[in-house]
């Protein structure tokens, strides 16, 4: 079937190519140089009668005879070149052309693609995609291939200091306080390795009692310092920090990095959709997930999905603005921002931060009757996504609308 369609494309367009030459090879028989020819050769014609009738003189008859004949001369020689080399000439040259770029894509095709190969069900992509999750290299094995990172410019002092630090920590490894402060030096220096040692052993230190920021932290250093990839080792931690806490967004994000590795974007997409529709707009994250979210919808079987649109806030010549108004000015200039988030929110959707802000905006400026409106819309909106619809109840709860 594929080289059905590739073929009938070729012809398709090949057609196109040739359509006006081919026109112009059936117009050949008449060009523009014979018609010129027959009208000299009829004005010749004309000044021999005019010449017999008195019409023009003898003299005159010669000059145009002359000046004709010229003409004549002119035409018949471009008719011949026309007739030696013309459209039909031209429709070889590009016939041939256009076999030589189809015979060039068939042997790049045949040498860069996979023509043997069939279509891949969905189960056998699952399955390919799992062994490339079990074959994974491992943490030493990631970090030994992994770039070398570009040397940081330290000044003197500061590097006098670290290595303080680092002798400090040497003396008495168990202090906590000082492997988080080490491991973030380090990570300033770009010395990864060294920056994911000390985290590790504070996490370690740490034990059962290692806070759900503390093994994220953990598991981002290890990923960074093997070159971006998610290795067994750190999937471990990055499931303890979960296990913590299971919100954990920075944990969350990087779960779903680990399932775009492994070609799943199926399991990536509502992990990453989650996370933009809860914001903040300004968390590290949400950045990069709102530049990839649409072609991962679209891997994910979802082309349909619209990500929510950031929520814009005044600009300083607004802020400025409304230190000069007065209370009832700057109360309707409050209402008129609340009007245009509603508004937004019921085209477009947003995220539940914007649903919990509207209610609260609501009943700052006396609207209760809406906000609970509003809450009730979103206790629907959010019926499936629990979390999400907590982050609204707490916003109806500090709006009084909820005990």
């Amino acid at each position: 079937m594929f080289w059905i369609i590739c073929a009938a494309l070729t012809g398709a367009v090949g057609l196109a190519i040739m359509a006006p030459l081919l026109r112009a090879r059936g117009d050949a028989a008449q060009p523009a140089a014979a018609f010129d020819l027959r009208v000299y050769r009829d004005q010749l014609q004309e000044v021999e009668r005019d010449l017999e009738r008195g019409v023009i003189a003898p003299d005159d008859a010669v000059r145009l005879r002359t000046e004709i004949g010229r003409k004549v001369l002119d035409a018949d020689r471009r008719l011949s070149q026309v007739t030696a080399g013309g459209a039909g000439g031209r429709g070889l040259v590009v016939l041939g052309v256009l076999a030589v770029l189809f015979a060039g894509a068939v042997g790049l095709y045949l040498r860069e693609g996979q023509p043997g190969r069939g279509d891949l069900p969905v189960a056998q992509r699952i399955a390919q995609s799992q062994q490339v999750y079990e074959n994974r290299p491992s943490q030493a094995e990631a970090e030994a291939r992994a770039p070398a990172p570009a040397p940081v410019e330290v000044p003197e002092d500061f590097a006098a200091l670290i290595e303080q630090l680092r002798e400090a920590v040497a003396r008495n490894p168990d202090d906590p306080q000082g492997l988080a402060l080490l491991a973030t030096n380090e990570i300033r220096l770009g010395n990864l390795p060294a920056a994911r040692q000390a985290q590790q052993r504070l996490v370690d230190l740490r034990g059962e009692g290692a806070t759900a920021d503390e093994l994220v932290r953990l598991s981002a250093l290890m990923i960074e310092a093997a070159g971006g990839l998610i290795t067994p080792e750190a999937e471990k931690v990055l499931a303890r920090a979960l296990a913590r806490d299971p919100a954990h967004p920075q944990a969350r994000y990087l779960l779903g990095m680990l399932q775009l590795q492994n070609d799943r974007p199926d399991r990536a997409f509502p992990l990453w959709r989650q996370l933009l529709e809860e914001g903040p707009e300004d968390a590290p994250w949400i950045a990069p997930i709102r530049t990839a979210i649409a072609d991962l919808a679209w891997l994910a079987g979802q082309p349909d999905y619209v990500p929510p649109s950031p929520m814009p806030g005044p600009d300083a010549d607004a802020v400025a603005a409304a230190g000069d108004m007065t209370p009832e000015e700057r109360q309707q200039m409050v209402a008129g921002m609340v009007s245009q988030l509603e508004a937004r929110l019921a085209q477009q959707g947003g995220t539940p931060d914007e649903w919990a802000r509207l209610i609260s905006s609501l009943v700052v400026i006396g609207n209760t009757d809406q906000a609970r409106a509003i809450w009730t819309e979103a206790q629907t909106r959010f019926a499936s996504q629990p979390e999400a619809l907590e982050i609204v109840r707490q916003g109806a709860v500090q709006a009084g609308l909820v005990q």
